[in-house]
Formats: C-alpha cells, sequence, structure tokens
C-alpha cells in the first residue's frame, strides 16, 4: 500500500475521515497476513513509511502508524502519506 489520504470532505467529519484511514490500513494489513507464506517463512513482516507527502516519509514501526496519524491531525495536517509493503519474515526453525 503506497498512498496518500486527503481527509478533507465537504460532508464528512474529520474524526470519522481519520477512522476511515484507519480501518483501510488495518483491512489491507490483514488481507496481507492471510496471503499464503513462501516455504520455510515463519510471518510477514511489514516496511512502513509515515509522512506530510512521499518524498519527506521517514521508516516507522507498524505499531506506531496510528500514533503518528494522530499527531498529524492534531497538528493540523490535511493529508499525509503511509507506505506499507509486507516481506518475509524471518525462516521457521524445525
Amino acid at each position: 500500500m503506497k498512498k496518500t489520504f486527503d481527509l478533507t470532505h465537504p460532508k464528512i467529519n474529520i474524526d470519522r475521515m481519520v477512522d476511515s484511514v484507519k480501518h483501510e490500513i488495518k483491512k489491507y494489513l490483514k488481507r496481507e497476513r492471510n496471503k499464503s507464506l513462501p516455504e520455510g517463512i515463519g510471518y510477514w513482516e511489514f516496511d512502513c513509511k509515515f509522512g506530510v507527502t512521499e518524498a519527506v516519509a521517514k521508516k516507522v514501526y507498524l505499531k506506531e502508524i496510528n500514533k503518528m496519524i494522530d499527531e498529524s491531525v492534531a497538528n493540523g495536517a490535511t493529508s499525509f502519506y503511509v507506505e506499507i509493503l509486507a516481506k518475509p519474515g524471518e525462516m521457521k526453525t524445525v
């Protein structure tokens, strides 16, 4: 997922827009985690970036994304960029 989310809408409150974005991210993560793993891989890892725009996006941990969204909205941002890319995790030890 590489997407710039716009939080401005003439009829929808910004809080509902933020909830919608968080739900979309959660849906994406669930869909990626349900994909079958390559042979010998134990889990999916996610490389994440967050920023006001794609050009200034910085690496963040997956668990920090909701916090970063809330901070951006509190600082008055009307849009932000989120990048979440799935990659195979570590090998299983048998």
